[in-house]
């Protein structure tokens, strides 16, 4: 399957459902879209993405709206996806943040914060959750899972939750935030905590699917990816309104590589349509932790293909993954739009994390990657001064309350005393 940017729009197969299919990116092979249960190609294993005959332009976005949908938001987008409606909460409609002192301290001409901690359950994963959701619901599937870091099973619990189905998650013991296992806990997931990292888990919960026993909502799911590509969509219109031109870079951390490859499946369809030039899309450029960066090692090696790491560790929870799945979508989107990938190392990645929050913008460990890693390319000279960029955060400080803590000041003991609080303050 051609990834290129510049790929022609497909025509549907036979297989197709209303102009929707699912398409295999190794070796070709359709599907139906909501036939049967499939989260791999038949044939070959590989991956799957979710294709359309007739993508849309800018201008069809929220079309419709008064009386078919919401204008804003993850559904604003429903032209792009494969229903009118989710199951919503709502989600998206994420705040582009300007951060002045941020900007001109970094040295680009122009610096946005896009915050997907303000979706409903505090990360991008909402997103991806109302369209899978929804399609659950269409195959029927009373049963939902997913092995996580922590985002991924608090949206899984409310979303679920909020369509009435059955939720599992699955956790590495003891490496997980304490903010994403109380949310998963109280929207009435089963908790599984697995004596091993997030690759295991996802290989057990992968089996557990295989076998019937529920439907996958990892972003191995090409359906979850439909929901996280808005978040180019808003991007683009949002940067377009203030500057009258797209981002140069789009910079976001990289974890299991979902919203590396939504972000250019969304920016391949948009080229197609004829709404975005080629020239105009952003570069798309990946950061890890430098204790969990086999993308890094891929993009610096030249490599087709990751090597999985078997040990990773960072302090960055979310983005803890050794053996990101996406990969085979996510290396194209960075090559081909002549991004780059590097990684950051823990104290970077809490510098930037108080950076941010100086500027209002409050983010957990994994979500100021995206900041750390543009720093360090800037001092390396691979982001120019005269850039306009995007720095992706994808989840809310409070997911890591500890973290986020340790990143902050310590309080300071006074006495009950006005006249002695007024000395400590001048000392």
């Amino acid at each position: 399957m051609d990834l290129a940017i510049d790929t022609p729009t497909p025509s549907a197969p036979d297989c197709a459902d209303d102009g929707t299919w699912l398409a295999c990116i190794e070796c070709d092979e359709t599907f139906a879209p909501f036939e049967d249960v499939r989260y791999t190609c038949d044939e070959c294993d590989g991956l799957l993405e979710v294709r359309y005959d007739d993508p849309p332009t800018f201008d069809e976005f929220g079309s419709g709206a008064s009386t078919d949908g919401p204008d804003r938001g993850v559904w604003r987008y429903r032209e792009a996806l494969p229903f009118d409606l989710g199951v919503t909460l709502p989600e998206g409609d994420t705040p582009l943040h300007r951060v002045p002192r941020i900007e001109e301290a970094v040295g680009v001409d122009a610096l946005r914060i896009k915050h997907e901690g303000m979706n409903p359950t505090g990360s991008f994963k909402d997103r991806g959750m109302t369209v899978g959701v929804r399609v659950a619901e269409e195959l029927g599937v009373g049963a939902l899972a997913c092995a996580s870091t922590g985002n991924t099973s608090a949206a899984l619990a409310a979303y679920g939750g909020r369509g009435g189905m059955q939720t599992l998650v699955l956790l590495p013991q003891g490496k997980v935030a304490a903010g994403k296992v109380a949310q998963a806990s109280l929207h009435g997931a089963r908790i599984l905590e697995v004596d091993g990292n997030f690759d295991a888990c996802l290989d057990i919960v992968q089996e557990l699917a295989a076998r019937g026993e529920a439907y996958l909502l990892n972003s191995l799911n090409p359906f979850r990816l439909e929901g996280q590509k808005t978040i180019g969509f808003e991007i683009l219109e949002e940067f377009y309104a203030d500057y009258g031109g797209f981002p140069d870079r789009i910079v976001l951390p990289v974890g299991n590589a979902g919203n590396t490859s939504a972000l250019y499946k969304g920016f391949r369809e948009l080229v197609q349509a004829g709404a975005l030039d080629v020239d105009e899309v952003p570069k798309l450029t990946g950061v890890q932790a430098g204790g969990a960066a086999p993308m890094v090692e891929a993009i610096e090696e030249g490599n087709d293909e990751i090597r999985r790491w078997e040990e990773v560790e960072t302090r960055a929870t979310a983005i803890r993954i050794g053996n990101p799945v996406n990969a085979p979508k996510a290396i194209p989107g960075i090559r081909n739009t002549g991004g780059t990938a590097v990684a950051v190392s823990d104290p970077e990645i809490t510098a930037a994390q108080a950076h941010l929050a100086s500027e209002g913008v409050g983010v957990e460990p994994a979500s100021a990657a995206s900041l750390a890693g543009l720093k360090k390319l800037r001092r390396e000279g691979v982001v120019d001064d005269d850039e306009r960029v995007v720095c992706l955060t994808t989840g809310h400080l409070l997911k890591d309350p500890e973290a986020a803590y340790e990143a902050g000041g310590d309080p300071e003991p006074v006495p009950n005393d006005v006249d002695a609080v007024v000395e400590h303050l001048r000392d």
